[in-house]
């Protein structure tokens, strides 16, 4: 499957899982500082700036090749955490009173703007330039892994695929490999020695 796909398969299995947050679970922890309803609007931002980035004037360089590049270079610079959580809790109050119809909305926008952008479409983030496919393994990454943060505090089944949850392990162990950490993640994956307390690639 090409990343459009997976992407539109992630997104779609997300609002699946939005469907079935209960009305009395919305205001219930999340994830750290974050509620149901922050996580999901943290999440949601996943399809939101696709639309976002693929509404501005197309750049021609590339600073970013790869969703690796990405993470290594401005990741960082995008998820101070106080600034992060915010944008969270906005994006939550954002959803309104109906959020699976906001999401899904947001979603047919998102994809009436990739089905309309050219091959090789190079969207600018931070001033970077990476092409449309490889920030769409960026988005495919945060959908996959915040379904899994909502299936969790909910008490539900995430409803990634496969094909959909295979995609974000292999980024997040080239993320950590690229890092520095590719052995300590090695072994892990292998069975031969667990991962500090506290790991993260991102």
């Amino acid at each position: 499957m090409g990343n459009v796909a997976i992407f539109h398969q992630a997104a779609t299995a997300f609002i699946a899982l939005v469907t079935r947050i209960d009305d009395d679970q919305w205001d219930d922890p999340g994830l750290g500082s974050w509620n149901v309803r922050s996580l999901v609007g943290h999440t949601t931002r996943a399809i939101l700036t696709v639309e976002t980035y693929l509404s501005h004037d197309e750049v021609s360089r590339i600073g970013l090749p790869t969703a690796e590049d990405y993470y290594a270079l401005i990741y960082r610079d995008f998820a101070d955490p106080d600034a992060v959580a915010i944008r969270g809790v906005e994006a939550g109050i954002w959803l309104g009173e109906h959020p699976v119809a906001t999401i899904t909305d947001a979603l047919q926008r998102a994809s009436e703007a990739i089905s309309n952008a050219p091959a090789g479409r190079v969207v600018s983030v931070g001033g970077h330039g990476i092409e449309l496919s490889q920030y769409l393994r960026t988005r495919i990454f945060e959908l996959v892994v915040h379904s899994i943060d909502i299936g969790r505090a909910i008490g539900q089944p995430h409803g990634q695929s496969v094909e959909c949850v295979t995609d974000a392990t292999s980024l997040a162990a080239r993320i950590g490999a690229r890092a520095g950490s590719g052995e300590e993640i090695l072994l892990a994956l292998t069975g031969r020695a667990p991962l500090p307390p506290g790991f993260t690639v991102v």
